[in-house]
């Protein structure tokens, strides 16, 4: 199959975080009560694209290896409804979010970018690796971005995938709904955080 007809497929977008959601980098900072306090930059087009994609009813989702506050933050403010922390061996997560998001494995994107997560990348039907992903990653992936990850990578594989389904493009209707869907939905609820 070719990339199009992969990315046609995505009901569901899963991803490592470090390397890919940040440029990987980790800032130990302190804290009121002198403690330090992990902290990491997310990238806001990254952001709204994930919104797309909700608005679309493709839901998404992380696996990391670390735990930390900074992503579930994140996660919370992009609708992110699989999030799972501390966790080296990936396969066992995934087998999990496959019965609760009650999916095909063909049907699930993976952005990764290390070693850890090739053995997820080959059980998916698109595996996408950020610019900045190692060699063997790269290998293993349908489709490597051009943007390296914490950069847009994440937009550049979303983009691709809603190109694919026919909501992004000329004719962006499709995504211009889900947008009005969504704000409908904003304004019957009290408050609303933007992942921008």
């Amino acid at each position: 199959m070719d990339i199009q007809s992969l990315a046609s497929r995505v009901k569901l977008l899963l991803m490592d975080v470090d390397g890919v959601l940040t440029d990987g980098k980790i800032y130990n900072v302190p804290g009121p009560d002198g403690k330090m306090v992990e902290t990491k930059g997310f990238n806001a087009q990254d952001g709204i694209a994930l919104q797309w994609l909700t608005w679309q009813g493709i839901r998404t989702g992380v696996i990391s290896g670390r735990d930390s506050p900074a992503t579930a933050e994140r996660a919370r403010q992009c609708h992110m409804t699989y999030v799972y922390q501390g966790h080296i061996e990936k396969i066992p997560i995934l087998e999990e979010i496959l019965e609760k998001a009650q999916v095909d494995s063909g049907e699930v994107a993976y952005i990764g970018d290390d070693l850890t997560d090739v053995t997820i990348m080959r059980r998916v039907g698109f595996a996408v690796a950020p610019a900045n992903a190692r060699p063997e990653v790269k290998a293993a992936a349908h489709y490597v971005t051009g943007a390296p990850g914490g950069d847009g990578a994440v937009r550049e594989a979303i983009e691709l995938i809603l190109k694919a389904q026919g909501a992004l493009g000329e004719d962006s209707k499709a995504l211009r709904d889900g947008q009005e869907s969504a704000r409908h939905r904003r304004n019957s609820r009290s408050s609303h955080v933007f992942c921008g």
